[in-house]
């Protein structure tokens, strides 16, 4: 049988980096095996779909690179692909079970009667896990006792409304669309047995299932929808280029079984495999996101990092690939390249407080910025220009050191930054010399 995977979105709200993170196992799996991946969508909840959330779900998708052979604007051997136009094929299903006795009606709904024996399901990453369906409601108990004494009521499937409830349509449409391999979220673990008995009421054999651990905050608390990096459209807001966003979405939960971090696209699908998905919930570190941002960024040649900043900086600058990057070592994210290249644009550039205090208490710094500004006006050839801060703190009896500070604050301002190599040539001679008098000014 040949490798089907899904993902199942509900266009209530954004895409959350927990089901980002659904999508693209499912995807690395499909792709690994050759099989295919479907998106379908689970759109029956009326009163809470948005059109704004299902467009925010296929942007979130295609922007992360996980492509669908099936679903929307593909088609595909198995739809509809919406839940919303499949209400004749489970309704064909309910019929199904009606004749087979396996529900009933209570107060309008009605329920799947299961059958009471222990479910034992083989959990390709949970391992084996039995639910014991074997009690018998005892009516000399109340509800909440038959409960307490381990009593699994029968499950709904339909509302007295006549709507299908999630459970079964879950089923129906994993069974119609062959679905080879369900991967999904821990929370949906003690749901399988449930399903595993709809599989086998419907006569059908039931997929793999393999349940991923859950993303929890640093602090060891479940992550939800209003917590930092929750969102994956803020991931490009923020600077993140998609294919980090992606190697630190698989580094929740899965692992190479190495001290390998960063992978393209290509590489996790080559590597990914469930085997390797790990028991322990995953913890959501920001640093760490930002540090495989970074790791991504310096693997750009020069003209793609500019072309990856240039929407971060509009309207762009002159010579803005020369400019960003020289800061390319020097960002974690993109959304900082702006700030780190302002200095070059702006002749009246701040400087830092702290960085110019620092300078004044270094009485040479003076005597040394002026001295240096004298050499780069004779100079002849500017791109001897990095050589002469050496010759200059030698005929003053100094290290190289003790000048490279005093000339980065009066070239940019700050303590940190591009290679002052780099900046020399960009700002050029005169430039050069009019920022190093003006620090000099200030001293």
């Amino acid at each position: 049988m040949s490798v089907r995977t899904r993902f199942a979105p509900s266009p209530t709200g954004y895409l959350h980096v927990g089901g980002a993170r659904t999508a693209l196992f499912n995807w690395l799996f499909a792709r690994k095996q050759g099989g295919s991946f479907v998106l379908r969508v689970e759109d029956t909840d009326q009163a809470r779909n948005t059109e704004e959330a299902r467009a925010a779900i296929f942007e979130g998708m295609q922007w992360l690179g996980l492509d669908w052979d099936e679903g929307e604007g593909k088609g595909g051997d198995y739809g509809p692909y919406n839940q919303s136009e499949r209400d004749a094929i489970y309704q064909k299903h309910f019929e199904v079970l009606r004749e087979a006795g396996r529900v009933y009606e209570d107060d309008g709904a009605w329920r799947f009667r299961f059958e009471r024996k222990p479910i034992t399901m083989n959990d390709l990453v949970c391992g084996e896990v039995t639910v014991d369906y074997s009690r018998e409601y005892d009516d000399a108990l109340s509800e909440e006792e038959n409960r307490s004494a381990g009593y699994l009521p029968d499950m709904v499937i339909r509302r007295a409304d006549g709507s299908f409830v999630f459970h079964f349509v879950n089923v129906v449409d994993d069974l119609e669309m062959k679905i080879s391999h369900v991967i999904r979220g821990e929370d949906h673990l003690m749901n399988t047995p449930k399903h595993l008995q709809l599989f086998e009421a419907l006569g059908a054999p039931a997929p793999q299932f393999a349940h991923i651990p859950l993303i929890l905050n640093l602090d060891g608390s479940k992550m939800s929808k209003r917590d930092e990096g929750a969102a994956v459209s803020e991931y490009a807001a923020k600077g993140y280029l998609a294919e980090a966003t992606v190697n630190f979405l698989a580094l929740l939960g899965w692992s190479p079984k190495d001290d390998s971090e960063v992978f393209s696209l290509n590489e996790l699908m080559e590597r990914f495999s469930l085997d390797a998905v790990n028991r322990a919930p995953a913890k959501y570190d920001a640093k760490k996101c930002e540090w495989l941002n970074q790791q991504h960024l310096l693997k750009l040649s020069p003209a793609d990092f500019a072309k990856a900043a240039e929407p971060y900086c509009q309207p762009l600058p002159d010579n803005f690939e020369k400019l960003s990057t020289s800061v390319q070592e020097k960002v974690s994210l993109l959304s900082e390249v702006p700030g780190a290249i302002a200095f070059y644009t702006d002749s009246n550039y701040p400087v830092d407080p702290e960085a110019l205090a620092k300078v004044a208490k270094n009485e040479q710094a003076g005597p040394l910025l002026a001295a240096l500004a004298t050499a780069f006006e004779s100079l002849g050839d500017w791109s001897e220009a990095k050589g002469t801060i050496g010759a200059t703190a030698k005929e003053n009896g100094v290290k190289p050191g003790q000048l490279m500070f005093p000339l980065r604050i009066a070239l940019s301002g700050k303590a940190g930054g591009p290679d002052l190599g780099d900046i020399l040539e960009i700002l050029g001679k005169d430039e050069s010399v009019r920022r190093i008098r003006r620090l000099v000014s200030l001293l």
